[in-house]
């Protein structure tokens, strides 16, 4: 059983499925790691993209354009994040109450919503068309390198925008003068509002990238993942990211880091589902004890840092 699980693993289909499986996860990552900066948790991640995976699917099966599916899925997430910010920082709502409404909503509303709009329950396999699937690229010169090129080419257009979007993420939060503002009302609201910084604006703003970028997340899902939109397909992913965004120290590439771990985990979940022998059980639990084990170590070395802060403090 070793041996095929080995000779599974080692493998340059496996660094490709662990690639996929890291995009979405990503997203919601680097949504979380914007909104971490501004000082709101974006709890409401598994559910901006469980309806941002349907509704970029019926924006791309209603357009026959997968490219208006995926600016569609990143439409209805930054107004799912504005309405958070609205519900949080206008009606003074606990915005950790208003991410579990959204969680609910992405949970039970979009079955709801998918029977509303096309008469269907559960799932839109009728409805896949190849025009509303994101495409793959096969990277010139690279694709022809033995198995480098089995493993960096042939993905889709989303899973390396994804990667791409870990620096300009970065960008935005270190080389802009609005990514200076979000690091601001996050560390200080009072020294930022003191020095004219909007406060309330730049949390609507952090709040609406999250959402946005979380809805990448959600078209890459149906439109290519899963290709087609069925309840429970984001599987805790957005819970996922959360993880791996405090795992990552709040850090873009961190973040990145963290969530190849947790690609990595759900591979070998797939492949060791395979395998004869093999609770299925077990395996499926393969994500989440890696989810559980990542924020035990993440919690571990925070407070061996507070430690030592303490023991410099009260050094002569």
């Amino acid at each position: 059983m070793l041996e095929q699980f080995f000779q599974a693993v080692f493998k340059a289909d496996f660094i490709f499925a662990v690639i996929r499986i890291t995009a979405p996860i990503l997203f919601a990552a680097l949504a979380a790691v914007i909104a971490e900066k501004a000082g709101v948790v974006n709890i409401g991640l598994e559910g901006i993209m469980m309806i941002t995976a349907l509704f970029g699917f019926l924006f791309a099966y209603w357009t026959q354009s997968w490219i208006i599916g995926v600016l569609g899925a990143v439409l209805t997430g930054g107004l799912l994040g504005l309405v958070m910010g609205f519900f949080s920082l206008k009606l003074k709502t606990d915005i950790i109450l208003a991410g579990i409404a959204i969680n609910m909503l992405g949970a039970g509303g979009t079955i709801f919503l998918l029977n509303m709009f096309t008469g269907l329950r559960g799932n839109t396999g009728n409805l896949v068309t190849p025009n509303i699937l994101i495409p793959t690229v096969k990277i010139p010169l690279i694709d022809r390198i033995p198995v480098v090129g089995e493993m960096l080419s042939g993905h889709a257009v989303l899973t390396y925008c994804a990667f791409i979007f870990v620096f300009l993420v970065w960008l935005l939060l270190y080389k802009t003068p609005i990514g200076l503002n979000i690091r601001a009302v996050g560390e200080n609201p009072d020294a930022a509002s003191s020095v004219g910084v909007s406060v309330l604006g730049i949390k609507y703003v952090a709040i609406a990238l999250s959402g946005a970028l979380a809805g990448l997340g959600g078209a890459f899902m149906s439109m290519y993942y899963s290709q087609g939109w069925n309840s429970g397909m984001v599987a805790g992913r957005g819970f996922i990211a959360l993880a791996a965004q405090a795992m990552g120290r709040g850090e873009p590439v961190g973040a990145m880091l963290s969530s190849l771990l947790f690609g990595l985990a759900q591979a070998l979940r797939t492949k060791a589902s395979g395998l004869q022998g093999v609770s299925s059980f077990l395996v499926s639990l393969i994500p989440y004890v890696a989810t559980v084990l990542g924020l035990v170590i993440y919690s571990i070395s925070l407070k061996r840092k507070a430690r030592k802060h303490a023991i410099k403090a009260v050094k002569p």
